[in-house]
C-alpha cells in the first residue's frame, strides 16, 4: 500500500477556493483503540460550508480534512481494538466523543484512507452500498431521531417540511411518508417541486412565489382556538429566520414545530400569543445516535427506505460538489469517491 494519499485539505478558512486536493498527504497509521477504512463514499452537508468558512466560537485545528459522514473498508486494526477485523465494512458515526465531529476537529471523509476511533464504528450489512451509507449520518439521522425516534409524527398527520429539497429535507419527506403522513414539501423550485413528488410529497410548494402558510391556512382552514380543526399537525422547520413566525401561525391547536438548525437565522421574531393560544409544541431535537443510524441502516436494507442522491463526483470534483450544496443546486446529496 502507498505511504501517501489523495485528500481534499482546507489549509485557512474563506470560499471554497481554500480548499485543495492533495495527493501527498500520510496515509495514516492505526493507533490504539483506532482502525484505518479505506474511504469508499463520503458525502457533504451544508455544516461543511460552515467549516470552510469558519464558525464564530469554533476553533477548528487547521489545515484539516473535511467531510463528517464516510463508509469504508477497514485495512488495518489498531492495539486493543476488539470485535473488528481488516475487511470488514463499516459506516462511521461522525461524532467522537473525545474530539468532536470528524471532518471539522479531525480529518474527516474526503480522502482514501481515514483513521476512526473504534467506537465511531457501526457495521455496514451486505445489501448496504457504501454510496447509500454515507448519505445517512448527519442528514437522515437527524431526520430519524427528530420524527422518528422522539414519535413526533404519526399516521395521518398533516406534515409540512420547509427546504424540503436538501439532506435533512429530503430525509424529512420520505419518513415522515413512510409514517403515513400526509406532507406538504416547501423547496424554491419547479424543478425541485417536480423531484419531491416523485418521492412522495402530496403537495409541493414553491416558496418562492406562494407563502406556504398562508397556502395551508387556505388549503386546511385557519386554525381554531376552542377546537382542534383547521391549520397543519407538524411543521419541520430547520431554516428559523423570517420562516419561525409563519410557521406557529398555521398549526393547529396542539400543533407541533420541530427544529433541529438555523440556517436562515438563529433569532427570529416570535409571538407567544400563538404558543400559549392554540397550546402549541416547540420540539428541539439535536443531532443523532448510534441506534438511529441502525435503524436507517436496516431500513436501506430492507428498502423502505432509499436514500436521495443528487450526484456522485470524484475527489477532484468535490469543492464543485460542495458548491452545489451551498448554492442549494441540489436535489438531495452529494456523494464524493475518494
Amino acid at each position: 500500500m502507498s505511504t501517501t494519499m489523495k485528500a481534499l485539505v482546507l489549509n485557512e478558512h474563506g470560499g471554497l477556493d481554500k480548499l485543495q486536493v492533495v495527493t501527498d498527504k500520510p496515509v495514516p497509521k492505526a493507533t490504539e483503540g483506532h482502525v484505518v477504512i479505506r474511504v469508499g463514499a463520503s458525502s457533504f452537508n451544508y455544516h461543511d460550508v460552515f467549516t470552510v468558512q469558519g464558525m464564530p466560537g469554533i476553533k477548528v485545528p487547521l489545515p484539516v480534512v473535511i467531510g463528517l459522514d464516510m463508509a469504508g473498508e477497514i485495512t488495518e486494526v489498531g492495539a486493543g481494538v476488539e470485535g473488528w477485523k481488516v475487511g470488514d465494512r463499516v459506516l462511521v458515526n461522525p461524532l467522537n466523543k473525545g474530539k468532536g465531529l470528524m471532518g471539522e476537529m479531525l480529518d474527516g471523509g474526503m480522502a482514501e484512507y481515514c483513521l476512526v476511533s473504534a467506537p465511531q464504528l457501526i457495521a455496514l450489512p451486505a445489501k448496504v452500498s457504501y454510496d447509500d451509507a454515507a448519505a445517512l449520518p448527519v442528514a437522515y439521522g437527524t431526520a430519524h431521531r427528530m420524527l422518528i425516534t422522539h414519535k413526533t409524527v404519526k399516521a395521518g398527520d398533516r406534515v409540512v417540511v420547509l427546504g424540503a429539497s436538501g439532506g435533512v429535507g429530503t430525509a424529512c419527506v420520505i419518513l415522515a411518508k413512510l409514517l403515513g403522513a400526509e406532507v406538504i414539501a416547501c423547496a424554491g423550485s419547479d424543478e425541485k417541486l417536480a423531484r419531491l413528488k416523485e418521492l412522495g410529497a402530496d403537495h409541493v410548494i414553491n416558496y418562492r412565489t406562494t407563502d406556504f402558510s398562508k397556502w395551508a391556512i387556505a388549503e386546511y382552514g385557519k386554525p381554531q382556538r376552542r377546537t382542534y380543526e383547521g391549520g397543519v399537525d407538524v411543521v419541520i422547520n430547520f431554516t428559523g429566520g423570517d420562516t419561525w413566525l409563519p410557521s406557529i401561525k398555521c398549526l393547529k391547536r396542539g400543533g407541533t414545530l420541530l427544529v433541529c438548525g438555523a440556517t436562515a437565522g438563529h433569532d427570529p421574531k416570535e409571538d407567544l400569543r400563538y404558543v400559549w393560544s392554540f397550546e402549541l409544541n416547540i420540539k428541539g431535537s439535536n443531532s443523532f445516535y448510534d441506534e438511529d443510524l441502525k435503524a436507517l441502516l436496516q431500513m436501506v436494507a430492507d428498502g423502505s427506505v432509499k436514500p436521495v442522491i443528487d450526484r456522485a463526483v470524484p475527489l477532484e470534483g468535490a469543492a464543485d460538489g460542495l458548491a452545489l450544496i451551498r448554492d442549494r443546486e441540489v436535489l438531495g446529496k452529494v456523494i464524493v469517491n475518494p
